[in-house]
């Protein structure tokens, strides 16, 4: 039945048949995350990555109503000159965009349901999504979460973004049996700098002790994902009293515009980049790359 839905690339496919490690990446990073031309370069290179570390990369989209798990560099091409015309996608919109036969970026929610389908179980991204800041009046939370407490695919990033509330989100991770594994580090990444104040549940130091950490839950059938947070490399973080004056200015000017839901993470983004001249975005590209390296090892020997 999943056929009629689900499309896995002949690469993807034979690796999965060959029990080759293989890698998910998701593509709002694509559409939604940069500007064209950098957001197709910024891919193909992830891939590059993936690759040069032993696993091979799968792209995830939607598009033309499949469900697509490894796309081609036109595929790659196409998402990135539509850009923001194509639908951020997550678990909610999965079925409206395909039986509408629309196309769709998947966000992490999004690309972990269709790496379930196709069976990959390990997943890099840059950031994951959580409890934004006053989310005890808004209930806004990003559906991220719950993907991560019932789907079985490890996601490695780098923490969660700094503009969420990351206390919150530790905690509703936690209530959710979610666990968070800080590679080679203790303190929580918060995505442009190493630093956040808050820790993670367990540190571990190689990507051989991680995998044995998801094959033992998994074989345990404690179902849900795992948080692998992998701090963006040094010489790439930003000045965290200045990222952090950034967002708060962000935040100041979404509330002032009435910005809500699944457009504020973009508009954030977007609001950092141009406060900080660009240098997020160049950190952006750079955690990005780091966390394609540590999933690709992590596959290997899972």
């Amino acid at each position: 039945m999943l056929n009629e839905y689900l499309v896995i690339s002949e690469e993807v496919k034979e690796a999965l048949e060959s029990k080759k490690p293989v890698v998910a990446l998701e593509s709002t990073i694509i559409s939604h995350g940069m500007p064209y031309p950098q957001n197709v370069e910024t891919a193909l290179n992830v891939e590059q990555i993936v690759r040069e570390n032993g696993a091979v990369p799968a792209t995830i989209a939607i598009i033309n109503g499949k469900l697509k798990a490894g796309l081609n560099k036109e595929e790659i091409e196409y998402l990135g000159k539509k850009g923001r015309e194509v639908i951020k996608v997550s678990r909610r919109d999965i079925p409206y965009v395909v039986s509408k036969k629309l196309d769709g970026a998947t966000t992490v929610a999004g690309t972990m349901i269709i790496a379930a389908l196709a069976g990959i179980k390990v997943f890099a991204t840059g950031g994951i999504g959580g409890v934004h800041r006053n989310a005890q009046e808004t209930f806004d939370i990003s559906a991220d979460l719950q993907e991560l407490a019932n789907t079985n695919v490890a996601v490695v990033c780098a923490g969660a973004k700094s503009i969420l509330d990351l206390g919150l989100t530790l905690e509703y991770l936690e209530t959710f049996g979610v666990p968070v594994i800080g590679y080679q580090t203790v303190e929580l990444p918060a995505f442009y700098t190493r630093k956040s104040g808050f820790n993670v549940n367990f540190r571990l130091d190689s990507p051989e002790e991680i995998a044995n950490f998801l094959k033992v839950k998994w074989d345990l059938n404690l179902k849900g994902g795992a948080v692998i947070a992998n701090p963006i490399p040094e010489e790439y973080q930003m000045d965290y009293e200045v990222i952090t004056k950034a967002i708060e200015e962000a935040l100041k000017e979404a509330e002032k515009l009435g910005i809500k839901g699944k457009e504020t993470t973009p508009f954030l983004l977007a609001k950092i980049k141009e406060i900080t001249g660009g240098e997020s975005l160049a950190s952006n590209i750079q955690l990005v790359y780091n966390n394609a390296k540590l999933a690709a090892q992590i596959a290997k020997y899972l």
